[in-house]
């Protein structure tokens, strides 16, 4: 069954004659009868008592009729609501993203910026794991994310934000504080602080460590870069985290608690992604008001 026999059934239903129905849906009168003929053929019913003069409705006809107009009607709310998305009059957007994107990104700001381009569409905001974030992306939950991503799964299509180096932070007075041309090595017997597993940032040292075939001691698994830097503050460990982090929060304490140092080869790069599903096949996000968003984005900060 198509849309364009529903119409034209109903044609013939309120012209009561198939001459009429033919010029109002634009069709030659014997396309017209095999139309109606296919549509009963396929509900095998008839839906039309057929006479020299007029065309009336059986039972089962004016049945069909009312749903065939509420089909029509629900069809044009659907290609209206498109249109609307399309256009950006109606819609929503979800994001997700990973704490303390601070230093990278003024997600507040871009999301201010974006609500007075795009006043009707909603946005929801969700903060996670990398690994949980992209899992909602895969099943339609997001439409995208910024996260620091190692490797991105299939179907995950991902823009470089930002790349960064990792440096160690420590407690002041730390025997490693200051330095500039530490190892991993160095690091082996340290008590260490990180994120729970499945984060982003966890997935890219947990591999750097691994590449480089050395262990390390996991003192705490955190879930939040503000405990985790408090606890590196009050000597309980260290942790390797992305410079700006680092220098943000030294600015802030005003140089007490935490201090660096910088990382020899093997270097650590941290990259933040935005994230986004590739089922449409491009390289942008599927829903109209994301590509909205990423334009914005581009005009903020350059992304590669």
């Amino acid at each position: 069954m198509e849309l364009r026999q529903l119409e034209h059934f109903l044609a013939v239903a309120d012209e009561k004659h198939f001459t009429r129905a033919a010029k109002r849906v634009n069709i030659v009168q014997s396309g017209l009868s095999a139309s109606i003929r296919s549509l009963e053929q396929e509900l095998r019913a008839d839906l039309l008592i057929r006479s020299t003069r007029r065309v009336e409705l059986t039972m089962v006809g004016r049945v069909f009729y009312e749903q065939a107009k509420r089909i029509l009607s629900a069809a044009k709310d659907a290609r209206d609501a498109v249109a609307a998305a399309q256009s950006l009059n109606v819609g929503k957007l979800s994001i997700g993203t990973v704490q303390s994107l601070g230093p990278f990104i003024d997600l507040p700001v871009l999301l201010e910026r974006f609500h007075a381009r795009h006043p009707n569409i909603e946005i929801q905001l969700c903060q996670g794991g990398s690994a949980s974030l992209l899992e909602k992306i895969r099943v339609g939950e997001l439409d995208l994310a910024f996260a620091p991503v190692l490797d991105p799964p299939r179907g995950i299509e991902t823009t470089l934000i930002a790349c960064e180096e990792m440096v160690l932070a420590c407690p002041r007075g730390h025997r490693l504080a200051g330095h500039s041309k530490i190892s991993l090595l160095d690091l082996k017997d340290e008590p260490f602080i990180d994120f729970q597993l499945g984060w982003g940032t966890r997935l890219i040292i947990d591999s750097a460590f691994a590449e480089a075939r050395i262990g390390r001691r996991m003192a705490f698994e955190v879930a939040d870069l503000g405990t985790l830097l408090d606890l590196v503050a009050r000597g309980l460990g260290v942790a390797l985290v992305p410079e700006p982090v680092a220098l943000a929060r030294t600015k802030i304490e005003g140089g007490l608690g935490i201090a660096t140092a910088q990382l020899t080869r093997p270097e650590i790069c941290w990259e933040l992604v935005l994230a986004f599903s590739s089922r449409n096949g491009g390289r942008q996000p599927g829903n109209p008001a994301g590509r909205a968003f990423v334009d914005l984005l581009k005009e903020i900060r350059p992304m590669s």
